[in-house]
């Protein structure tokens, strides 16, 4: 027989000699060993290490190698393998429609956006570029008194996020919408995005794993910032006079200070890890 902790071992030095790349939920061989096998075995995040001398069934320890050998195969990412993801402490179902739940965003959320907004004036939020719905849902969860609105021009994802939606039996409504273009008329106290960021060459040089998220929620012009641009002339007609806009943009934060060297981003940071995402007020974005 062999241990949990034996076949995590086994299969971590698998994926380690395989060159597998990680960043779609965990960073190194080990964690994502752990995520598979807890799927398998029903296990939550933060299930006892106490299981680790628990010994595996057969039929556990052959479904537990299927995986592996599945996660070498197809260098597919393991959320899509598994069919879920975890975002903001909350399990959502993602598959190859939508990129994987990543976003630093969700440290923010959980913070109320504190300081750069009070609690008590959010009433309604817009998540433009929703994917999965993840950070709209974890916002209707945080701000259960705000209407929280959500769009995303593919309507393959919006399918994957009405899932979402439905499973969270959340008051998140769904828009299919280019941005702005087809969302309702209305003021925001908050608009939060993780638009496409990554410029052409990123996108020639991303690992295998990488591809295997739609291209569309990826890929955003030579120098990254193709919706940027758009979000950042439009954001001040859907923005209330005290709202926030945040943005994620990745590695394309360099060219995005450099096309706008007269604004003052504010780029947040995170104590979870992260990097790449600026906050402006309404009155910023008065210029654009």
């Amino acid at each position: 027989m062999m241990t949990l902790n034996d076949i995590l071992q086994w299969g971590a030095s698998r994926f380690e000699t395989a060159n597998l790349y990680f960043g779609h939920g965990t960073d190194n061989a080990w964690d994502e060993a752990v995520w598979l096998a807890s799927h398998i075995l029903n296990l939550p995040p933060d299930a006892d290490r106490k299981l680790l001398t628990r010994e595996l069934s057969l039929y556990e320890m052959t479904a537990i190698r299927n995986l592996y050998g599945k996660r070498i195969a197809t260098r597919k990412p393991a959320a899509y393998l598994v069919n879920e993801a975890w975002f903001a402490g909350q399990k959502f179902y993602v598959d190859e429609r939508v990129i994987v739940p990543r976003s630093p965003i969700a440290e923010l959320i959980a913070a109320h956006f504190k300081p750069w907004i009070k609690l008590s004036q959010v009433k309604n939020i817009l998540d433009l570029c929703t994917g999965s719905a993840c950070i709209a849902i974890a916002c209707a969860k945080q701000f259960p008194n705000a209407q929280v609105d959500a769009s995303d021009i593919s309507e393959a994802a919006l399918e994957v996020a009405k899932i979402n939606v439905e499973k969270h039996s959340s008051s998140v409504h769904l828009y299919q919408s280019d941005l702005f273009k087809a969302l309702p008329i209305k003021k925001y106290d908050i608009i939060i995005s993780n638009p496409p960021y990554v410029d052409a060459e990123d996108m020639a040089a991303l690992p295998q794993e990488y591809n295997a998220e739609p291209r569309l929620a990826l890929a955003a012009g030579k120098d990254g910032l193709r919706l940027v641009d758009k979000i950042l002339k439009q954001a001040k007609n859907y923005l209330s006079d005290e709202g926030i806009l945040i943005v994620e943009v990745g590695n394309s934060e360099a060219a995005l200070v450099a096309k706008y060297s007269q604004v003052s981003f504010v780029w947040l940071e995170f104590k979870q890890g992260g990097q790449g995402v600026f906050l402006l007020k309404a009155e910023d974005l008065k210029n654009f």
